[in-house]
């Protein structure tokens, strides 16, 4: 898809976040002097088009209270990575979950699952849901805790 002048502007009026007011597509239109029914339609075709991944919230879970913040890695069957992905997945309390390959011989781990939650003994808890939810299909898990935010935005497009 080509991307014309308008839809540009769209990108370039969201691509730091939609505005934190309660019709937040009614700001953007207002700033580009269209209406919101346009913007929403044009980023609804840039999504179908590929052109846009996705549109969602990103939330800063230190600022919602969620201090405890860890990415759980294990090495899971190969046989079984996919069922037990989507398992793990759907979990309540995972906000995001993939396969990903090892690096053998110094990391092993092929599926990775983030959790998060407000103290140590709750997100402990969760981690041995996984670990009982994987069985003998686990053959090795290991978390790295968030120490701080590294990201919170995706691509930027120049103006």
């Amino acid at each position: 898809m080509k991307l014309d002048e308008l839809d540009r502007q769209i990108i370039n009026a969201t691509q730091a976040g939609l505005p934190l007011v309660p019709k937040p597509y009614e700001a953007i239109a207002e700033l580009l002097n269209i209406n919101a029914e346009t913007v929403m339609q044009r980023l609804m075709l840039m999504q179908q088009q590929g052109v846009i991944r996705r549109i969602g919230v990103i939330p800063n879970h230190y600022r919602l209270g969620y201090r405890y913040n860890g990415m759980t890695v294990w090495n899971v069957v190969d046989e079984r990575i996919d069922e037990l992905g989507q398992q793990v997945g759907e979990l309540e309390f995972v906000s995001h979950c993939y396969h990903r390959p090892r690096r053998l011989p110094e990391w092993s781990y092929n599926l990775f699952a983030m959790v998060h939650s407000k103290t140590e003994t709750e997100v402990k808890s969760q981690i041995k849901q996984i670990e009982i939810l994987l069985d003998d299909a686990n053959l090795g898990n290991d978390v790295l805790y968030s120490t701080r935010i590294l990201k919170k935005t995706g691509f930027r497009m120049s103006q």
